[in-house]
């Protein structure tokens, strides 16, 4: 398995966009939705699976596009070309705010493993399949369930990240305790398993769930100081109720109450 071999440059803090630089007739796979702008010349093409060796033929692609389906994911996924002499550039942004982490497979002897809504795209050539749990617990109880996605390859990926990222070089036998949606991806060496909470005060008084996801080195892990659902989680409690009023509204002090008691829906 062979990528092409792309240059990229990550722009922006909080909103973070990715623009890859392609030498002729070099391509991007991204997934549906992340395009952000393209220079003239470069060619878009919508495929099944991930255009990898491995979804090869007409099974593989239908394979490719099956295995999609199991992780969430749209059906398809876009290739862009550079058809024309010279380089061009293609940008991909981020879905929501927080950081672009680029992984070089080959740094990872080929193989990454992350949750499944973090891929945002990667060079030709590089396989995205699925990672099945082979523990009960983690599938139950990790947050992600049984699947998770797994980047295979010798070229660029890039992930997204919520929040603040940060990146934890695990020695052997080193273990580190996470919230288990606070996980982007690891590498295939770390040994990832769930723990309990423990403890009656912590399990219903705690608030951080019932479970820890649990780390074990060697490798590399990284983390997200906001994943998603927490994200939309806080977005949903503060929207408005009872047909679009703010909790103020009707109120005796209404909009004059925010101000005085501030805005403590969180």
């Amino acid at each position: 398995m062979t990528a092409h071999e792309i240059d990229y440059r990550i722009y922006g803090e909080e909103m973070q966009y990715v623009e890859i630089e392609l030498d002729p007739q070099e391509g991007v796979v991204a997934e549906a939705g992340s395009f952000m702008m393209m220079d003239d010349g470069i060619k878009m093409e919508t495929i099944f699976g991930d255009g990898s060796e491995k979804d090869s033929g007409f099974l593989g692609k239908i394979f490719g596009a099956g295995k999609r389906i199991l992780t969430g994911e749209s059906l398809f996924m876009t290739v862009f070309y550079n058809d024309l002499v010279g380089k061009r550039n293609v940008s991909f942004a981020s879905p929501y705010p927080g950081k672009i982490i680029p992984i070089d497979l080959t740094r990872f002897n080929g193989k990454f493993i992350c949750q499944k809504d973090a891929f945002l795209c990667a060079a030709k050539g590089v396989s995205v399949g699925i990672e099945f749990s082979k523990k009960l617990g983690r599938g139950f109880f990790g947050g992600e369930g049984f699947i998770m996605q797994k980047l295979e390859g010798d070229g660029m990926a890039f992930v997204h990240a919520g929040g603040t990222m940060a990146m934890k070089e695990l020695a052997v036998g080193e273990t580190l305790r996470v919230d288990t949606g606070c996980i982007i991806g690891f590498d295939q060496t770390v040994d990832y398993d769930v723990e309990f909470v423990g403890g009656i005060k912590n399990t219903i008084f705690g608030g951080e769930g019932l479970f820890f996801a649990k780390l074990r080195g060697p490798g590399t892990v990284y983390i997200q100081s906001l994943p998603f659902s927490r994200l939309a989680g806080r977005v949903l409690a503060s929207a408005p109720r009872g047909g679009g009023k703010d909790k103020g509204e009707g109120s005796i002090l209404g909009g004059l109450g925010d101000l005085l008691d501030g805005d403590n829906r969180f």
